[in-house]
């Protein structure tokens, strides 16, 4: 296909402004980059965040969007290992450069990923940055930004290494926990308990939590089902909530010489911290120097686990309207109108 060398984009037109359908020009791809066209891009929480904050984006007009699912169109020096019409998954970043509400974008190609034939475009959309936030968090070193450093499936010995030791989930149907949770049973894992509303227990349990425990019930009530359910050491407590009851749940739920895994800072009772406790935030992107490495091999291990079925894509809801429409995507999971599925926009058919 030929490349046009503009395209539409949606931007944030000055620090916590207002979005805005902009044209800008199509990048060119240097050493080592493809460029894709969008086909399906995800909205995740952390877009509203950054347009009401400010946070991350520096140079304006601002391009957001982080899940990007498309097709190769040009290749950069020295790529070999894709070509031009590849289906391909990969996570922006809060550059223009790497963004995905537009309808081309650049990825680095060492964390680019084949999609199989079986997973759509929308379904593909709906990994980069809930599995991101998920394998960094569980394999990432540990240090602010990555994570529990735990050894991952994809390395030698990492699969099923954890057989028999538990792992604590609160959120398991948001995105990151589904990811959580499918990791996890690929590092053996068991009991895998996740909080989650009534309603999704056949969702977690489908993706591989063998316990559920009802996310509305009082931390007491929580906290004495997770004791319930396990007497060995809980040396892993993933928090994608990350509100105070839920942070302060975990760590009381973590035993000595583990690592409590949060999505957002800390905010655990400074009362309560001890040394041989770890508490660890998140920063699920596999753009920074800390998360590199990681990220190379779990991109190289994605397609067979999206082949194989071990990780299944979140559920999804396109909202129509191309670029357009994402401003009211975002209102809705601002406002948690969202639950257990991903928003998913086409950049093409903006109009």
């Amino acid at each position: 296909m030929s490349i046009p060398s503009t395209q539409k984009a949606l931007a944030i037109l000055t620090k916590q402004g207002p979005w805005s359908i902009i044209t800008v020009p199509v990048d060119t791809p240097g050493p080592g980059e493809v460029l894709v066209r969008v086909e399906a891009t995800a909205l995740n929480p952390v877009d509203h965040k950054v347009q009401s904050t400010g946070r991350y984006v520096t140079d304006y007009p601002g391009i957001l969007g982080t899940d990007t699912a498309g097709v190769v169109v040009a290749v950069g020096e020295g790529v070999t290992n894709v070509a031009v019409g590849d289906r391909v998954v990969h996570q922006g970043y809060f550059t223009n450069r790497l963004a995905s509400f537009k309808q081309f974008t650049i990825s680095p190609v060492e964390t680019v990923a084949k999609i199989p034939k079986k997973i759509s475009f929308d379904q593909a959309a709906s990994l980069p940055v809930g599995l991101g936030a998920a394998f960094v968090g569980l394999y990432g070193k540990q240090e602010d930004g990555g994570g529990a450093d735990l050894v991952a499936p994809w390395k030698e010995g990492g699969r099923g290494k954890y057989a028999n030791s538990p792992l604590v989930l609160f959120g398991g149907s948001t995105s990151v926990g589904q990811y959580v949770i499918q990791l996890a049973k690929l590092s053996g894992f068991s009991p895998i308990i996740a909080t989650v509303s009534p309603r999704n227990y056949d969702l977690v349990k489908s993706l591989g939590a063998t316990h559920t425990i009802d996310r509305s019930l009082p931390v007491e009530d929580i906290f004495s089902a997770v004791k319930a359910i396990t007497s060995a050491p809980i040396k892993i407590v993933y928090d994608t909530v990350a509100a105070a009851p839920t942070q302060n749940l975990g760590y009381d739920l973590v035993s000595p010489g583990g690592a409590l895994v949060l999505v957002l800072p800390s905010i655990v009772d400074e009362t309560k911290i001890t040394s041989d406790k770890v508490i660890v935030r998140t920063f699920g992107t596999v753009h920074i120097p800390l998360n590199k490495e990681l990220g190379i091999g779990m991109y190289g291990a994605l397609p067979k686990y999206l082949e194989s079925g071990e990780i299944k894509p979140n559920n999804t809801e396109v909202i129509p309207g191309g670029l357009a429409a994402i401003p009211e995507g975002l209102e809705r999971l601002k406002n948690n109108q969202v639950s257990a599925i991903k928003l998913i926009a086409h950049p093409q058919e903006t109009k």
